[in-house]
């Protein structure tokens, strides 16, 4: 969004409506925000009520600039007085929860919302995707999977049509395969996310179309398909491809570099990433992310050398909670390359880091997660 949707024009009338932020979550500055706005996916929108100071919308997701008229829109109609126990008023309120971790309350929150809006709402849609993503982050995966099931017919054509869509495939993948109607589910949300995809009248970004492609690629997988999975692989890198040679700056190409190293490793092609991060790093020196990408490349093609000096220069320009991710991978490769004394030496040193994060950067699952690895070396 930073390379394609907040440099656009369109945007600039919103300049002064909006005090417009930018937190850095990896900055222990703002850590009192995190704590007090937790974000725990990224991209996530927040429209914040300047008087209350409490959470007015919150969208986790990338979005078009359509996309982001219509949450500026939504935001702020969110700050303004509404109907008790209305359509709107329940939305707000589900966007409040959710931005507060009360993910219980925030579903049933937008399920009101859904039950009591009026015909033709406008934000339904959001409202939908709102629903959808507390239904996964609280892993209720079988009753997100049948309300993209049920609800896709009416949103199809829509930017929101399509998150519902692969949201929802996303879901289905992810039940038991034993599961009621859940092969029926993943047919029917596949349809609807490749029928979503290859509509030319949607806006959807190249992010949108690959993170599609991602959930494609896993229903496939959940349906224990192997060459559907390799095929769709080789599509979706190949539209990689394409886009990033579309990219009018370095940012906007770089933008894809996570999915393509993502698609070249699953591919068995690892060595494919390294000339585009290689550019990458050479166009932004100051950034951890080419060089801790490259070193997972690196480690995939066994050049263990060259993997950890590439941590070393990661390790150089990050900071905050991703430095735990660094120095988790640059334990892997010490432990690929046999040295096990390194590697739990590294993992130590993640542990330590982690725990003296300060609060709303400060992941006890991430920590337990280390310290069990930890036993295993």
């Amino acid at each position: 969004m930073q390379a394609f949707v907040f440099t656009d024009k369109r945007l600039e009338r919103y300049a002064g409506q909006f005090v417009w932020l930018q937190v850095d979550i990896e900055n222990s500055r703002n850590a009192e925000f995190l704590s007090r706005f937790p974000i725990p996916a990224i991209p996530t929108l927040l429209v914040i009520d300047p008087k209350k100071e409490s959470v007015a919308l919150r969208y986790m997701s990338g979005a078009t600039v359509q996309q982001m008229e219509k949450l500026l829109a939504d935001g702020r109609r969110a700050v303004l007085p509404e109907a008790p126990a209305s359509a709107d008023a329940l939305l707000t309120a589900g966007d409040k929860y959710a931005a507060g971790g009360l993910s219980a309350e925030a579903t049933k929150s937008y399920e009101l919302a859904l039950a009591k809006a009026p015909k033709n709402w406008p934000r339904y849609g959001r409202a939908a995707e709102s629903y959808l993503t507390a239904l996964s982050m609280s892993r209720d995966n079988a009753r997100c999977a049948t309300f993209a099931f049920e609800t896709y017919p009416s949103l199809r054509g829509t930017s929101s049509g399509a998150n519902v869509a692969y949201a929802g495939l996303d879901c289905a993948a992810s039940l038991e395969a034993k599961t009621p109607k859940r092969d029926e589910m993943i047919d029917a949300l596949e349809k609807a996310t490749r029928e979503a995809m290859n509509d030319p009248k949607i806006p959807l970004s190249g992010d949108d179309r690959s993170g599609m492609y991602q959930a494609l690629i896993d229903a496939r997988d959940a349906m224990k398909d192997e060459a559907g999975v390799k095929k769709l692989t080789e599509e979706w890198s190949a539209f990689l491809e394409a886009e990033a040679a579309k990219a009018k700056t370095p940012e906007q190409r770089a933008v894809y570099d996570p999915h393509r190293l993502s698609a070249y490793m699953a591919l068995g092609t690892p060595e494919k990433a390294v000339p585009m991060l290689e550019q990458s790093e050479k166009d932004f020196p100051n950034d951890y992310n080419p060089p801790s990408r490259l070193s997972i490349a690196f480690k995939a093609l066994k050049k263990y050398d060259e993997a950890l000096a590439a941590t070393d220069r990661a390790l150089a320009h990050v900071y905050g909670p991703r430095k735990v991710t660094v120095l988790r991978n640059r334990a892997d490769i010490y432990a690929a390359k046999g040295e096990k004394e390194n590697a739990r030496k590294t993992l130590q040193e993640a542990i330590d880091f982690a725990t003296a994060l300060p609060k709303g950067q400060r992941n006890e699952g991430t920590i337990a997660s280390l310290k069990k690895k930890l036993g295993t070396i």
